[in-house]
This record gives structure tokens, C-alpha cells and sequence, in this order.
């Protein structure tokens, strides 16, 4: 069986790195063995995680042309988008820190796990004229952010900003991307994972209940962004058949077909 996730420990810390070539396109497999990857480190007690991927893309977001194959089966169709919400909800709701060590290009789906981290350590291109970027792309293949998934990008660069992206689809690179609050830190390709591993660590050097019980009530905003009222997932399938919708979808495969 296919190792969709693997996992590399670092002391007391676990890297957890997605490993669905060529680009980690999120599909149902993909969500579920996250989960499960996660439930597994929280039950052998490591102390943090670190969410990666591999050289040159993070992750490209969710499988579209496997979201497609579903045709007009709601019920395929929800499933996939539960499992993708349920592994935000998961990195979201991790009792331990949890650092995302985006390794390249993190738009969409990719963005959304990365938002739901505590910390964001990105990846600078080692072209400058062809810069990594991340950001909620939505509205360009034409899908609505559930107001949950607005929420996540509001609480790191503000409201203002946030509708600007998030209206025109926008993704910025890595370089804007710290500017704005989007990432946190910027480092040379090689050395994304290990400044993810060394910010844990340092945040591990603290009194460990003070700070855990402080994270909790820090991201209780995060937690509540991520409830079903605020994703309204029903809705969200019965807007994925709208006919411009399905348009944008499809002339997206086309895109990448030729690529």
C-alpha cells in the first residue's frame, strides 16, 4: 500500500510530510490518512508536529479532477469535502503546536491547512522571478470560501485585507506573504524543516501546561471557525453544480492538461 504520509521524528517532535506525488493534491485518501496520522502522533504522546511537503509545492489543494469523477454523486462528493474538513478541524484542534513547514506553493486547500497551524514557516524560491506563493484562489476556479474558511484568513492579516484576497481569488508570494502575516517566517528551501523543528522546540522550552492551556484559549476562535454552522457544507455541494461553477472547474483541468 501507498505511504501517503510520511512520518520522520525529531526528538519528541513529529514531521508529518504529505507524499502524494506530483503535487499532494488533496483527495480523500489523502485527508483521511492526515487524520489518522495526526490521531496516531497524539496518541504516542508527541509533544509537536510539523505539517510538510515536498520540495517545490506544500500542497496543491484539493484533487479537482478527482472531486469531478464523482459526477453527480452528492453523497462521493460530500464525503471527499468532509474528509478535507476534517483534517483542518484535526491540525485545527491538535492538543499540541503544530507548525507548517510549507515547502513551495500552497494555494487553496493548501492554504487552508497551512492557516490552521500555529506557526507558518515558507519556503523562499531559489529563482526570485518565480517566487513560491499561497493564498485562497476560490473565486478563480469558481467556489465560494465558506465563511469558516474566510475566518482563518481574517485572523492572520486582518479583515480588510482578507476580503481583497479572498474576492479576487488572490494568491501572493512567499516574499508579500510575510509582509502581510500570511507566513511567519521565511527561510532557504532545505532549512524550512528545520526552522519549523527549532520554533517548537523553543516553544517546548516553556512550562509546558501554562503555555498548552494559553494556545487553547488562543485559538478557541480557530476551533469555533471550523464548526459545521460555519462551513454549511450542504450548501457548499449544491453551489459546487451551479453551471459557472462546473464551467470554471472544467476549463481548469483543461489548464492543466496542456501543462
Amino acid at each position: 500500500m501507498t505511504t501517503l504520509i510520511e512520518v520522520i521524528n525529531h526528538g519528541p517532535i513529529r514531521e508529518l510530510r504529505l507524499a502524494r506525488p506530483p503535487v499532494n493534491a488533496l483527495d480523500t485518501a489523502l485527508c483521511r490518512a492526515l487524520i489518522s496520522a495526526v490521531n496516531d502522533a497524539l496518541g504516542e504522546d508527541v509533544q509537536g508536529l510539523v505539517l510538510s511537503g515536498s520540495e517545490r509545492i506544500f500542497s496543491a489543494g484539493m484533487d479537482v479532477p478527482h472531486l469531478l469523477s464523482h459526477g453527480a454523486d452528492r453523497d462521493q462528493l460530500l464525503d471527499s469535502w468532509q474528509a478535507f474538513f476534517g483534517a483542518a478541524r484535526t491540525l485545527a484542534e491538535s492538543r499540541v503546536p503544530v507548525v507548517a513547514a510549507v515547502t513551495g506553493h500552497a494555494p487553496a486547500g493548501g492554504c487552508v491547512l497551512a492557516l490552521c497551524c500555529d506557526h507558518r514557516v515558507m519556503a523562499r524560491s531559489a529563482d526570485p522571478a518565480r517566487p513560491f506563493s499561497i493564498g485562497l484562489n476560490e473565486t478563480q476556479v469558481g467556489l465560494v470560501a465558506p465563511e469558516g474558511i474566510q475566518r482563518l484568513m481574517r485572523r492572520v492579516v486582518g479583515p480588510h485585507r482578507a476580503e481583497q484576497l479572498l474576492v479576487g481569488g488572490q494568491l501572493v508570494a512567499a516574499e508579500r506573504a510575510l509582509e502581510i502575516g500570511l507566513v511567519d517566517e521565511l527561510a532557504d528551501g532545505p532549512q524550512v524543516v528545520p526552522r519549523a523543528v527549532a520554533w517548537l522546540q523553543g516553544l517546548l522550552k516553556l512550562p509546558r501546561q501554562p503555555m498548552l492551556q494559553t494556545r487553547a484559549i488562543a485559538r478557541a476562535d480557530l476551533h469555533e471557525a471550523l464548526q459545521p454552522e460555519h462551513i454549511q457544507l450542504e450548501r457548499f455541494i449544491e453551489a459546487w453544480f451551479a453551471a459557472d461553477t462546473q464551467n470554471a472547474l472544467h476549463a481548469l483541468i483543461a489548464r492543466l492538461g496542456k501543462s
